[in-house]
């Protein structure tokens, strides 16, 4: 079908780390459909997230703002009613819009925020939900088992691990991906925006694909054995500390044979997305709508999976915070690759311009259609900032008052120490050469050169021939957050 507007097809992921596409890399893991995707697709070498945690970062993906601007500060804070996503910047007379999936922006189960569909598979959220809201509804995908004979094993909700170990067609990659193609085929004929998010490779790190790879085949990342020491944040030694200690998804983290096991679930989590992605691709295709659909795919933070011996996110660690980034322009058949570094702050501007549709002016991104459509690289001088403003930690607890502080750690520290070391207010640039500094109100600062040290493995903050460089970039930040609006009060350089 030959519509006069693109159609928008975003499908993003939850925890997916760069290092698991053969376009950043790896060439072992089995990802057919996204390695083809990419190889016609424009694909961001050095994409960026502007906050590693979940509610955060798809606040941006879906607003065009930083999370300190739109409020989404830290996981489960609701996105506030008046601030505008994607589909309310559109003319709404032209496009059909839809959500499937993860939300995580308050009121999972309800639509909202110009979308005119809402497919949701989430249960543990309906204790957010705003005051009036009745909390017993349960999601679509909670339907979908109950239609299918499935009964949850404790109390009235399916937990994400009871999901998690069901039979692959009744998983819910398989749901999204065959609601989806239900919504491709039902409105093929009016332009359309599907925003697709899937939960899969996010932990429980277990899935119907475990025994996919043998962990004896799995790689360790190459700053797996670097230890972590003073010179990194308290933050990320306890985060250590606390792995090593409890492992996590059933699984000890104490032996390189752990973390190779772990490791080959995670790989085995990404290839079951991949097939359905695949099956909504097949489904563009199979509509005739390829031609004439803008692809995205992203995700919403990475994961450490053993760098530095850290699990998840939550970290300003390259492994958290860098995320694949494919854009597919109409009729793109051939594949280009974008090396200087880019922050999805700049994902809606990008789309709004692609889909003709104005930019608002307090739209804190910029366009990268320039980028996109230039014959040949450009040589942007372009720093990316990255935040960090909340307890989020993935392991220590989601608030204040609720932190479990590993044994190795209880006769070192406080409650109150470890409560302030995981909010810290970080504020993070990286340079188009190469240099990240993260800069802590606590002090705690790190300098790395990611051209000579990629695993961000020596810290050369207190290095004495950096200080006009660490002055410089500061300064940059300062800058930054003048610009953005951004009140975090940082220290002097002392």
């Amino acid at each position: 079908m030959n519509q006069s507007k693109p159609n928008l097809l975003f499908i993003y992921t939850d925890e997916q780390a760069i290092n698991t596409l053969a376009a950043y890399g790896n060439d072992q893991i089995n990802m057919p459909n996204l390695n083809k995707l990419a190889k016609v697709s424009t694909v961001f070498s050095k994409a960026y997230v502007t906050q590693p945690v979940c509610t955060p970062s798809r606040s941006t993906l879906l607003t065009g703002l930083y999370p300190h601007t739109n409020g989404c500060t830290k996981n489960n804070v609701p996105l506030k009613p008046d601030t505008p996503c994607l589909p309310e910047m559109l003319n709404k007379d032209e496009y059909i819009t839809a959500h499937y999936g993860k939300w995580h922006l308050g009121d999972e189960l309800y639509k909202q925020h110009g979308f005119d569909h809402w497919v949701s598979i989430e249960d543990n959220y309906n204790e957010f939900f705003s005051d009036g809201l009745d909390k017993n509804v349960t999601s679509s995908y909670h339907q979908f088992l109950i239609q299918n004979g499935f009964t949850p094993n404790n109390g009235d909700r399916f937990s994400r691990g009871e999901a998690s170990r069901l039979p692959e067609k009744f998983g819910k990659p398989a749901f999204l991906a065959k609601e989806s193609s239900i919504f491709i085929k039902e409105h093929q004929a009016s332009p359309f925006v599907l925003y697709v998010n899937f939960l899969e490779p996010h932990m429980p790190f277990f899935g119907p694909r475990d025994n996919q790879y043998d962990p004896k085949d799995m790689p360790l990342p190459t700053n797996f054995d670097n230890k972590l020491d003073d010179s990194n944040p308290l933050k990320t030694n306890i985060f250590a500390a606390a792995y090593e200690e409890g492992g996590h998804s059933g699984l000890p983290l104490k032996s390189k044979e752990d973390w190779q096991k772990m490791i080959s679930n995670y790989w085995g989590l990404n290839s079951l997305i991949d097939t359905h992605i695949g099956s909504i691709l097949d489904t563009l295709e199979e509509c005739h709508l390829t031609d004439n659909t803008i692809i995205v795919f992203t995700s919403d933070h990475g994961d450490m999976m053993g760098s530095h011996k850290l699990l998840a996110k939550c970290v300003m660690f390259e492994e958290a915070v860098r995320v694949p980034l494919l854009i597919k322009m109409p009729g793109q058949t051939i594949g280009k690759r974008i090396e200087n570094p880019v922050s999805q702050i700049d994902i809606v501007p990008t789309l709004l311009e692609l889909m003709n549709q104005p930019i608002p002016p307090y739209i804190q991104g910029e366009s990268l259609c320039k980028t996109i459509n230039a014959e040949h690289q450009i040589d942007e001088n372009k720093n990316v900032y990255i935040e960090w403003n909340g307890s989020n930690s993935g392991i220590i607890g989601e608030g204040e008052g609720n932190f479990k502080i590993p044994s190795l750690w209880k006769n070192k520290i406080t409650e109150k120490e470890v409560s302030s070391a995981v909010q810290d207010l970080v504020r993070t640039v990286i340079t188009p050469d190469g240099w990240k500094l993260n800069y802590s109100p606590l002090g705690e600062h790190e300098l790395y050169n990611l051209s000579e040290d990629p695993g961000e493995c020596i810290n050369v903050f207190t290095v004495k021939e950096n200080r006009s460089l660490i002055e410089k970039l500061i300064g940059e930040i300062l800058c930054w957050q003048k610009r953005v609006n951004d009140t975090t009060e940082l220290p002097s350089l002392v």
